[in-house]
């Protein structure tokens, strides 16, 4: 006499097994797999969609732009003078470099430049230790709120330096009595010395300590098992 053979159990009741690499299936109740190897509750692998960083590259770009307001004061506070002169010829004011071989208007440029490439250096690191991840509109918003800063800082200062009536100037200060000319970027250029500074100090900090691509090699659950005899 035989024993009763049992049926085997429905398919949803029967034990899991793990598998010969060690590791068990992982349930997955959304039918979406397993999550990306390094992505996060916050932001997916690919990051944390176009329209937030299009929002927050707006902002980066305006709050740059605005910082420019701040360059323009400290460029008509450092930068050097430039000495004039006035005096009357033929009945006629005129008015010269009191020092003709003077460096004042080259120190005037170099002054906007420095400066800006240091805002350059502050702006990139602030945005860097804020949003480490990086993204194509994040390095745009830096370059145009640069240059966007930079035209800001140029207006600011020559408003803010001396006169830009030069005869007039000179006719209230008197013949032959020194005064200061008025800002004048001579060397347009110095206008992109934020943009590249901020690129480049931003993209070399990311470079070195931002996060790194996933390993499209890799597993989500590690190294695979060697195969077993």
């Amino acid at each position: 006499m035989t024993a009763p053979l049992t049926p085997p159990p429905p398919p949803h009741e029967q034990p899991s097994h793990s598998s010969g690499d060690g590791w068990q299936a992982v349930s997955d109740p959304a039918g979406e797999g397993p999550a990306p190897h390094g992505a996060t509750a916050a932001y997916p692998a690919d990051g944390p969609g176009m329209r937030t960083e299009l929002r927050e590259a707006a902002v980066i770009t305006v709050a740059v732009a605005v910082a420019g307001a701040l360059l323009g004061v400290l460029w008509s506070w450092l930068a050097p003078r430039v000495p004039l002169v006035g005096d009357v010829v033929d009945n006629a004011w005129v008015v010269y470099l009191k020092d003709s071989e003077g460096e004042q208007a080259i120190g005037v440029d170099g002054t906007f430049t420095l400066l800006a490439a240091g805002f350059g250096l502050i702006s990139a690191l602030a945005v860097f230790l804020l949003r480490r991840r990086g993204g194509v509109p994040l390095v745009a918003a830096l370059a145009v709120g640069g240059l966007l800063g930079s035209l800001l800082a140029w207006r600011v200062g020559v408003w803010l330096g001396p006169s830009g009536d030069v005869l007039a100037h000179a006719k209230a200060v008197g013949k032959g009595v020194t005064f200061s000319a008025p800002l004048k970027l001579g060397a347009k250029g110095a206008l992109l010395a934020w943009s590249v500074a901020t690129l480049v100090v931003h993209l070399g900090l990311t470079a070195l300590f931002g996060p790194r691509d996933p390993d499209p090699y890799a597993t989500p659950y590690g190294p695979a098992a060697p195969p077993s005899a």
